[in-house]
């Protein structure tokens, strides 16, 4: 007995990493799989093909599970709606979305062009909108429903080079929050996850100097996609029924559930503040619980388990 007996999942990005591990763990958790990629290179942007996607569908049927592929896009609306139709059509239901599907354009933000802007944010935060929105009124009919979505800690710690990916991903972390607020009568649930593991996409990033050349490496060797796939099918499950508008952090075989924007210190003027006194007053008294600017690997800065 699987944890996913009898439940249907798309699974964006099926591919290739990430993807490619959560399709498979569903199928051998009893899942039916919609393997959807639209089949392109790491970078993203060119015209895919559905190879990629069927190849890892081919590999589910031939273990005994159940699968279909999708090549359609996560940015295109109507691609999506025929994923839910497939879905539909092929296994008669829907039960989890599973959506790590994305693209990296990293550049220095005052080098950034505005075509590497809009196609990040297309990817991540439109895509994690599309995929959904077209599956959440089935959720609801049915009273069933689970979103596995991804962030990064490129948003919610941040780092140098990424604030297209910064900025969509923490778009993500807002649009899962209010789907779970508004799912909860429902039992629609949503978490995301930020990853750490090696993937095509994160084999893009350019290693400038030792240390960064070192965290990838560190990277490739002890923080598997296949590792990553366990929390997601995990959340993705009716085992985990009661878990919905969290944030974890999947990191080798560390799991961490992460803070959300909650007030660190408060204070009041009572004969109202001017930007000079808060200056003097405010900004010295809540300065020691000011976040600093360190990056990610400042924050886990410790080998992965």
């Amino acid at each position: 007995m699987g944890v996913l007996d009898g439940k249907v999942v798309l699974v964006t990005g099926g591919a290739n990493g990430i993807g490619k591990e959560c399709a498979l763990l569903a199928a051998r958790e009893g899942a039916k799989v919609v393997v959807n990629d639209l089949g392109g290179g790491a970078a993203g942007g060119d015209a895919g093909s559905a190879g990629p996607a069927e190849a890892v569908a081919e590999e589910i049927r031939k273990a005994g599970g159940e699968a279909v592929s999708n090549s359609d896009s996560v940015t295109s609306r109507a691609g999506v709606a025929r994923m839910f139709e497939q879905a539909m059509d092929t296994y008669k239901g829907l039960h989890s979305v599973i959506n790590p599907a994305g693209i990296l354009r990293d550049k220095m933000f005052h080098k950034m062009t505005d075509e590497e802007w809009d196609i990040v944010v297309d990817v991540h935060l439109n895509g994690s909108y599309n995929v959904t929105h077209a599956a959440i009124n089935h959720f609801r009919e049915q009273e069933e429903g689970s979103f596995v979505l991804f962030t990064s800690t490129s948003g919610i710690i941040g780092n140098i080079g990424q604030a297209n990916y910064a900025a969509a991903k923490m778009g993500i972390v807002g649009l899962s929050r209010i789907i779970a607020m508004e799912g909860l009568q429902k039992n629609v649930r949503s978490n995301v996850i930020a990853p750490f593991a090696w993937s095509r996409m994160i084999a893009t990033i350019p290693v400038k100097d030792e240390a960064s050349a070192k965290r990838v490496e560190r990277m490739k060797n002890f923080m598997r996609a296949d590792q990553v796939a366990q929390l997601a099918v995990s959340l993705a499950s009716n085992v985990c029924k009661d878990v919905s508008g969290q944030i974890f952090v999947a990191r080798g075989n560390e799991i961490f559930l992460m803070s959300q924007p909650r007030p660190l210190r408060g204070m009041a003027k009572v004969e109202g503040w001017t930007p000079q006194t808060i200056a003097d007053h405010c900004m010295p008294a809540m300065k020691p619980s000011f976040h600093d600017l360190g990056p990610t690997a400042s924050v886990f800065g410790w080998d992965p388990v």
